[in-house]
């Protein structure tokens, strides 16, 4: 709890360093890792989440591996997802609550440790490929935060201008989306080839299926559903190639590889049976696909039910690189005994679902607060008052294990349930940062009146 000297988590933290060498065996080397970071991909548009698009090198990865069933990026738009998984805390935490444009000049703050820095300083090669977003300043570039190589677009495929990068360096001024894929996946392949004598941390980030929609001409009106099926599909195909440029290079067995999206899809592609899109704070928005495999380490056809977040990826690989975790208390957790199996739930403060500086929800086990929500959905027009965090008339409580659709309240069947989330909500609210909690008065202090103002009918009573 804020104020005191030791917190549960300290003492978990201090527990799981102890036990670090008895849990990870003994290797000749560390493990290399990839993490590929699809950009807009909704949780029901690969074959092992339902989809009708055809995605066999995924779904080979789900059955050779671990599956989640409830993994979430820490927000429904690109940048701050990306700095959490890049921090292992909240975007609201590291400063990085909005989109970043090209001509931003802020970034990731240096105060931060990134993944790749915890993994150079235990002598990792580094490389990340494809979209970064999270500065284009020079000091804010992968080059500048832990990679020891960078090759891509520093931002999204529709900002301009649209400029390819190889470190800081920029070489092409116009890119063609039509090729990005095959030469993002090229990159890939030649760093895998090249590092294979040492540990190496891959992150590829490809530009797809964010819009603009783009394939290659081999892939290209090949689905059968449009040009994002034939982006995903291509997606698909990037990771197969990945996949055997590490059995080639006697690799597999060395290598974990995790697959995940940063955020919910846009105006196209699917969330499944999930309410909500991008830049919502439905489980549409945030709930995104998670498979993880690795030949001998982790078993085959692994199914996991439990919460589970990209804020969880640095703890996670930290512990199998043997690494120190950076001085910034983290927020996500270590997720290595659900991914052999060992455990089936790992304990976890709530998960708080942020907007920008907003928070809107929050999750404990199997229960989903909603607390507030803007006046209008991010790809309306703004009302003329611009768009405002309003406090719900009445919380909404949602049972996700019953109702991931988020279609049936339950808040007046369970008024202790929502009593204790909002008490935990609010308790972790204190630990955050100025403007969180001013964003949260602020949200709070809005009356009937600024409802009506934002296009909001006035609660019904009586």
């Amino acid at each position: 709890m804020p104020g005191s000297g030791v917190t549960k988590r300290s003492l978990l933290k201090a527990a799981a360093a102890a036990a670090l060498g008895r849990a990870v065996p003994a290797q000749s080397r560390p493990p290399n890792f990839i993490y590929i970071n699809a950009d807009d991909l909704g949780y029901g548009d690969l074959g092992c989440y339902g989809s009708q698009l055809r995605t066999p090198h995924l779904d080979s990865m789900a059955s050779g591996g671990a599956r989640f069933r409830q993994f979430y990026s820490a927000s429904p738009v690109c940048s701050p997802s990306r700095a959490a998984l890049m921090t292992g805390r909240y975007p609201t935490r590291v400063g990085v609550p909005h989109v970043l444009a090209p001509e931003s000049p802020s970034g990731l703050p240096e105060s931060e440790t990134t993944l790749a820095q915890v993994l150079k300083a235990q002598n990792y090669k580094t490389m990340c490929i494809g979209k970064w977003h999270l500065g284009s300043q020079p000091q804010y570039l992968p080059t500048s935060r832990g990679f020891d190589e960078y090759f891509g677009i520093p931002y999204s495929n529709d900002m301009w201008p649209l400029v390819l990068l190889h470190d800081a360096t920029v070489i092409e001024d116009s890119v063609n989306l039509d090729t990005l894929a095959e030469r993002y996946t090229q990159q890939a392949v030649q760093f895998i080839a090249r590092s294979k004598d040492a540990p190496f941390f891959l992150y590829l980030a490809p530009a797809m299926p964010h819009l603009p929609l783009a394939a290659s001409a081999r892939f290209r009106c090949r689905s059968g559903l449009g040009p994002y099926g034939d982006a995903v599909e291509e997606l698909d195909w990037s990771v197969g190639q990945v996949l055997q440029a590490l059995g080639a290079n006697g690799l597999e067995e060395q290598t974990l590889v995790m697959f995940s999206s940063d955020n919910g899809p846009w105006f196209q592609g699917s969330p499944g049976r999930l309410r909500g899109r991008k830049g919502e704070t439905f489980e549409g928005g945030m709930r995104v696909p998670f498979l993880a495999r690795f030949p001998g380490r982790i078993p085959s056809g692994v199914t996991v039910h439990a919460v589970a977040t990209a804020m969880d990826i640095l703890p996670t690989l930290a512990r199998l690189a043997r690494a120190p975790l950076p001085p910034n208390p983290l927020d996500g957790v270590d997720l290595w005994p659900l991914l052999t199996g060992e455990r089936s739930e790992v304990e976890r403060e709530a998960f708080l679902y942020f907007s920008s500086w907003n928070a809107q929800c929050a999750r404990v086990g199997r229960w989903k607060l909603h607390v507030a929500r803007y006046n209008t959905p991010p790809w309306t027009p703004e009302p003329r008052v611009g768009q405002l965090n309003l406090p719900l008339p009445r919380p909404e409580l949602y049972d996700l294990e019953a109702d991931s659709e988020e279609s049936y309240d339950t808040a007046g069947d369970n008024p202790q349930i929502v009593a204790d989330l909002r008490a935990c909500l609010e308790a972790l609210l204190a630990t955050f940062p100025d403007q969180v909690r001013t964003a949260w008065r602020n949200t709070m202090s809005r009356t009937v009146e600024d409802t009506n103002a934002g296009q909001w009918p006035a609660p019904k009573t009586g």
